[in-house]
C-alpha cells in the first residue's frame, strides 16, 4: 500500500470544501436509518419494539475502540460495569438493579448473551468484541422470552452471520504503549447452500501502568481470538448455523493504586494513578506455582460451541439452540497494590457450561405473533483460590469447592391484537431451579486450631414464575407508545468466599422485581427520533453484600436478603440528523433507589436510605462525514458523564467521610477517518479519554478500620489519554 501524507493545508482545503458545500447538503433530505433488532426473537424495527434498548453497530464500537463488554457502559445510559478489586470478575448494574461478589460463582442480573447464547457467570463476559453486527442493551426484567431469566435487563452481542457472497476484511492499528491491535474476516459461500465465515483478533502491547518502587511496566495485553461459523441450508425449510469460538487472554492483569496513605507500614499515597505495585513471598509464589517475580497477569481460556437449527413448518418456525461452553481461568492479582502482601491472590477456576433451548414461534408477520418455549441448562464451576494475608492477619488462606446448577424453564409469550392500534402483550414464565455446592474448605497455613472449614456443603432449590403484561398503542407509523408490568427473578445462591464458619453457606434467596414502565417512541421526522421511558420498581429480597450474626454474637460475611426496596428513574435517547452528514445522539439517564426494609448488623438500620449506586448517567456523540479533495473524510466524537457513586463501605468509616465513592467524572473521546473515495482502504486516528481526565472504576480496603492509619485503601484507576492510528481494507 502506498504511504500519503496528509498535509495541514490538505486538511484545510477539505474542509473548507465541506463548508462550501453545505448549501447544497441541506437541499437533500436527511433521514435517519433503521435500526433492526431481534430482541424479541424476531427481525423488527427497534421502533416497533416496546422494550427500553439501546442498539449500536458493531462497526460503529470498533471505530470508537470499544473492545470489550466493559466500555459499553460509557456508550448507553443505565449501564455500569464495576471490576471487583480491578479484576476480571465483572459486576453489572442496569437502572440500579446490580449484584456486587468477588467470588465467582453466582448469576447475575444482567443476561449477557452471544448469538442468543447466555453466560452462566460473570467471569465469562470479559473476552474481546470482534466481527460484530450489533449490541442490543435492553433494560427491564427479561425471561418470557429469553432461556435465562433477569432482573435488570439484558446485553445481546450479535455476531456477523456468513454471507452468500465473498467478503473479506482486516484491519491493524498502533498506539500509545507499543500497543498493537489486529482483526480481520473471509465469508462466502464454499458449496451450494454452504456459507462460511472465519473471524480473527488479537492484541498485543499497551502497558500503561508502572511498579512505584522498580519502574517496571504493567497492563500489557496479549489476547487472540477466533470464531469460525458455518451456514448450510440442509433442505429448502431447514437451516444449520454452527459456530465454534475460542479465546485466550495472557495478559496483565490491572494494578490498583493507593488514594491514602498507610502509616503504619509508611505507604504514602499516590499522587500518580499510572503507579502501581506487586510482590510475591517466595514460599507463597512456591505454594501457587510462580515466579517470585512475577507481576499480576492471567491466563484464562475459554471455548464456546453452538449449534442452531431453524426449522420452517409452514406458518410456524421451529428454533433449537444447543450450546457447550469450557472456562479456565488462573488469574494472578495483587489486590493491595503494593509490594507487602496484604492481599496477594491467585484464582483457579474451571467451568463447563451446556444448554439447550427450543422455540416454536409464528411467522414474523402473523396477524397474531407468539412465541412459546423450553430452555434447560447445566453448569459445573470448580474454584480454588488463595490469599497471601500475612502482612495483616498472619495467614495464608486457601479456599476450593465445586457447585452445580440446574435449571429448567417454560415460557411464552404472545402479542394479541385489540381494537385498532392497540395491542396486549403477555407473557409468562416458570422455572425451577437447583443449585449445590460440595467439597468446601477454607484451610490456613499455618494451620490455626479450630479455625477452618472442610468438608462442607450447602445447596438451593427454587419454583418460581414471572411474567409480563403491556399494552402498546401505535396512533400512527412512527410513534408507539407502552405500558408494561412485569415480574423479573434473579437466581439465588450461595456465598463461597475464604470464610472460617459454614454459617456463610446458608443460601441466599431469588430475589424478586416487580416493574412498571411507560414508554414512548417516536419518529418526529425523518431526521429526529426521541424515544423515553420511566420506571418504578418494588424489589423484594435484594441480594446484598453484608453480614449475618452467629448464634455467639459473632458477624460473619455473606450475601444477604433485604427485604424490600424502591427504585425510579427513566431514561431518554435522543437521535437527529439535521443535514445530510451530520448527526447527533444524545442519551439520558436517572435512578434513585431506597431501602425500604433493611436493618444491617453491620451497617445499621439503613431503612429510608439512598441505595449505593450513581443516580446520573449521560452521554453523546457527533459526527460529520463529506467528501472533498478525492477523500472520504469522518470527524466524529463521543462522551460519558457519570455522576458520583457512593459507597456502602463509608459506612465502616470511623473517621467519616466518602473515601469509597468513585468521583463524578467525564469521558470524551475523538476519532478522524479518511478513505480514498470509492477504496476499500480506510485510515482513523483515534483518541480515548481525549481531555485525559484521571478517573476511578472501583475502591476498596484491606485492614480492619477503613480509612485510619491502620487501613490500606486501593482504587483502580481508568486508563489515561491513548491514541490508535488504524489501517482497515474490506473487500
Amino acid at each position: 500500500m502506498p504511504y500519503r501524507s496528509f498535509a495541514p493545508s490538505t486538511l484545510a482545503a477539505a474542509l473548507a470544501a465541506a463548508l462550501a458545500s453545505q448549501v447544497q447538503a441541506a437541499d437533500a433530505p436527511a433521514t435517519l436509518d433503521r435500526v433492526e433488532v431481534t430482541a424479541q426473537r424476531r427481525a423488527e424495527s427497534a421502533q416497533d419494539v416496546g422494550i427500553a434498548l439501546s442498539v449500536l453497530s458493531g462497526d460503529e464500537l470498533k471505530a470508537r475502540g470499544v473492545r470489550g463488554v466493559n466500555q459499553l457502559q460509557d456508550q448507553v445510559p443505565s449501564l455500569e460495569v464495576e471490576p471487583a478489586f480491578g479484576s476480571g470478575q465483572a459486576q453489572f448494574r442496569i437502572r440500579g438493579i446490580g449484584f456486587q461478589d468477588y467470588g465467582a460463582n453466582n448469576a447475575s442480573p444482567v443476561g449477557v448473551y452471544v448469538d442468543e447464547v447466555g453466560f452462566a457467570f460473570p467471569v465469562q463476559t470479559q473476552g474481546l468484541l470482534f466481527d460484530l453486527a450489533r449490541v442490543e442493551v435492553l433494560r427491564g426484567p427479561q425471561g418470557t422470552l429469553y432461556g435465562k431469566n433477569t432482573t435488570a435487563g439484558a446485553i445481546n452481542l450479535l455476531t456477523r452471520r456468513p454471507t452468500r457472497q465473498a467478503e473479506a476484511g482486516f484491519s491493524v492499528g498502533v498506539g500509545s504503549n507499543s500497543a498493537v491491535q489486529a482483526q480481520g474476516y473471509l465469508s462466502g459461500p464454499l458449496a451450494d447452500g454452504v456459507r462460511g465465515r472465519l473471524s480473527l483478533a488479537s492484541e498485543r502491547g499497551g502497558a500503561w501502568q508502572h511498579n512505584r518502587l522498580t519502574g517496571e511496566k504493567l497492563g500489557d495485553q496479549r489476547v487472540d481470538a477466533v470464531r469460525g461459523q458455518l451456514e448450510v441450508d440442509l433442505t429448502p425449510t431447514l437451516q444449520a448455523r454452527l459456530s465454534l469460538s475460542h479465546n485466550q487472554d495472557r495478559s496483565d492483569v490491572p494494578g490498583l493504586y493507593v488514594p491514602t496513605p498507610r502509616a503504619r507500614t509508611q505507604q504514602p499515597a499516590d499522587t500518580d494513578t499510572t503507579a502501581t505495585g506487586w510482590g510475591l513471598k517466595p514460599d507463597f509464589a512456591q505454594a501457587i506455582g510462580v515466579s517470585p517475580d512475577a507481576k499480576p497477569s492471567r491466563d484464562n481460556r475459554a471455548t464456546n460451541i453452538s449449534l442452531q437449527l431453524d426449522w420452517q413448518l409452514g406458518a410456524t418456525r421451529l428454533t433449537s439452540i444447543t450450546a457447550h461452553q469450557r472456562f479456565t481461568r488462573h488469574e494472578l492479582a495483587d489486590w493491595d497494590g503494593t509490594a507487602v502482601n496484604h492481599s496477594d491472590v491467585d484464582w483457579r477456576d474451571n467451568a463447563r457450561v451446556t444448554t439447550q433451548e427450543l422455540r416454536l414461534a409464528s411467522a414474523p408477520q402473523a396477524a397474531l405473533p407468539w412465541v412459546v418455549g423450553a430452555y434447560y441448562a447445566k453448569d459445573r464451576l470448580s474454584e480454588d483460590w488463595q490469599t497471601d494475608f500475612r502482612s495483616d492477619y498472619g495467614l495464608i488462606t486457601r479456599t476450593r469447592y465445586q457447585q452445580d446448577g440446574r435449571t429448567t424453564a417454560v415460557f411464552g409469550q404472545a402479542d394479541v391484537p385489540l381494537a385498532a392500534q392497540w395491542t396486549l402483550v403477555a407473557g409468562l414464565r416458570q422455572e425451577r431451579e437447583t443449585r449445590s455446592l460440595h467439597d468446601f474448605s477454607t484451610g490456613t497455613t499455618p494451620v490455626v486450631p479450630g479455625l477452618g472449614v472442610s468438608g462442607a456443603a450447602s445447596s438451593l432449590t427454587t419454583n418460581q414464575t414471572s411474567g409480563k403484561l403491556a399494552l402498546q398503542f401505535k396512533p400512527d407509523a412512527g410513534t408507539l407508545l407502552y405500558a408494561s408490568l412485569s415480574r423479573g427473578l434473579k437466581s439465588g445462591g450461595i456465598t463461597a468466599h475464604n470464610t472460617f464458619n459454614t454459617l456463610a453457606l446458608t443460601p441466599f434467596q431469588p430475589e424478586k422485581l416487580v416493574a412498571l414502565e411507560l414508554g414512548a417512541k417516536a419518529d418526529l421526522s425523518r431526521a429526529l427520533r426521541l424515544n423515553a421511558a420511566v420506571f418504578h420498581y418494588d424489589y423484594r429480597d435484594q441480594q446484598f453484600q453484608d453480614v449475618t450474626t452467629s448464634p455467639t454474637g459473632a458477624l460473619i460475611g455473606k450475601i444477604i436478603n433485604i427485604p424490600r426496596s424502591r427504585i425510579d428513574g427513566g431514561e431518554a435517547e435522543l437521535q437527529w440528523r439535521p443535514l445530510q452528514g451530520l448527526t447527533v445522539a444524545q442519551t439520558l439517564g436517572y435512578e434513585h433507589g431506597t431501602f425500604k426494609d433493611f436493618n444491617s448488623p453491620l451497617l445499621g438500620n439503613l431503612s429510608g436510605h439512598s441505595q449505593f449506586f450513581p443516580k446520573l448517567s449521560y452521554g453523546g456523540s457527533v459526527a460529520y462525514a463529506w467528501s472533498a479533495q478525492g477523500f472520504d473524510w469522518k470527524a466524529a466524537a463521543d462522551y460519558s458523564y457519570r455522576s458520583n457513586s457512593p459507597s456502602w463501605l463509608n459506612r465502616l468509616n470511623v473517621d467519616g467521610g466518602a473515601v469509597y465513592d468513585i468521583p463524578a467524572y467525564w469521558l470524551a473521546h475523538a476519532r478522524l477517518e479518511v478513505a480514498p473515495s470509492n477504496s476499500p482502504w480506510l485510515a482513523t486516528l483515534g483518541v480515548r479519554n481525549l481531555f485525559d481526565r484521571h478517573y476511578d472504576l472501583t475502591r476498596n480496603f484491606f485492614g480492619n478500620r477503613p480509612s485510619t492509619a491502620d487501613d490500606l485503601n486501593v482504587a483502580a484507576a481508568g486508563q489515561p489519554r491513548t491514541w490508535t492510528l488504524t489501517v482497515s481494507y474490506a473487500y
